[in-house]
């Protein structure tokens, strides 16, 4: 009887299976942190009057409508004279950091001026941000409120006086024959505190219609007025119901006044005057699709291109 082969004994160091589990793991968290180091950006400090609703490790920086950046601590200033918020940007978002940036925190606001930062009231409130053009820096003063928008088109401001802003606010339509024209941009009080400056602006194609002796009225909000004639109901476009809004009218009796240069003075009532709603002046304007178009080509010479 034969006996059996004897057995083979391999030196290869054997290698426990339960290590596989815990090294993948630790390749799975090296692998995200390495990716988190890579993608962060410079950290900068805002400085806010007050910062309600501002919370570490969840207040976001948005721009353009996606993320920028996250809070990482909030604190109060030496002398309780604000708070410091220290902001951690993406590393795509590294040119946030320049001199000339412009912080503020959105707040949700529900009234008869409008409808702002709604989605907040869900998410939380979350910083906003306007880039600067300027060399990277670290430290920023953020503002009390959004600033005024930005104007990209060639139009034309004017100055409007008034006793009262009533509910205009910034971004307010202004109208002619009830079509929008142009916006309110911002508003403030007269040097002497006597009369309210609000600062209208026309776009481009439309500044013709406002001529020295234009007339401008409060065309936003509700009124309702109850007289021995009946009752009478402003009226007034849904947008500038909730927001505000300006109108105007330039005479169509004898010559037509001279364009008005920038920046003239004109006096906003609180309600037009019947004859106001009644002029219709011949005024060529410059409309945004003629703008648009390109010079009309002889019709040779169109024929020669093709």
């Amino acid at each position: 009887m034969s006996s059996p082969p004897a057995p083979k004994v391999s030196h290869a160091p054997a290698f426990p299976l339960v290590w596989v589990v815990p090294l993948i793991a630790i390749a799975i968290v090296a692998w995200m942190g390495f990716s988190e180091l890579h993608g962060r950006g410079p950290t900068i400090t805002i400085d806010f009057a007050d910062g309600s609703g501002v919370e570490a490790g969840k207040t976001t920086l948005e721009y353009l409508g996606v993320s920028a950046g996250t809070v990482e601590s909030v604190e109060l200033k030496p002398g309780l004279a604000g708070v410091t918020v220290s902001l951690r940007l993406k590393k795509r978002a590294a040119p946030l950091a320049s001199a000339g940036s412009q912080f503020w925190i959105v707040h949700p606001e529900i009234g008869f001026s409008g409808v702002r930062g709604l989605e907040t009231l869900v998410s939380g409130v979350v910083l906003n941000v306007r880039p600067g053009n300027g060399p990277p820096v670290k430290r920023f003063t953020g503002l009390d409120k959004p600033p005024t928008p930005d104007v990209v088109d060639e139009g034309r401001a004017f100055i409007l006086q008034s006793d009262q802003l009533g509910s205009l606010t910034t971004g307010a339509p202004v109208f002619y024959r009830e079509f929008k024209v142009g916006e309110v941009e911002a508003s403030r009080l007269s040097d002497d505190s006597t009369l309210v400056l609000i600062r209208i602006h026309l776009e481009g194609p439309y500044i013709s219609l406002v001529r020295t002796n234009s007339k401008f009225w409060n065309a936003g909000g509700f009124n309702f007025k109850i007289s021995l004639l009946g009752a009478q109901l402003k009226d007034t476009s849904l947008e500038s119901l909730f927001t505000g809004g300006v109108s105007f009218a330039t005479p169509d009796k004898g010559p037509l006044a001279p364009v008005a240069p920038v920046d003239t003075v004109f006096a906003l009532a609180s309600e037009p005057e019947k004859e106001w709603l009644k002029w219709a002046p011949i005024i060529p304007i410059k409309s945004p699709e003629a703008a648009a178009k390109p010079p009309a080509k002889d019709g040779i010479l169109n024929q020669l291109i093709k």
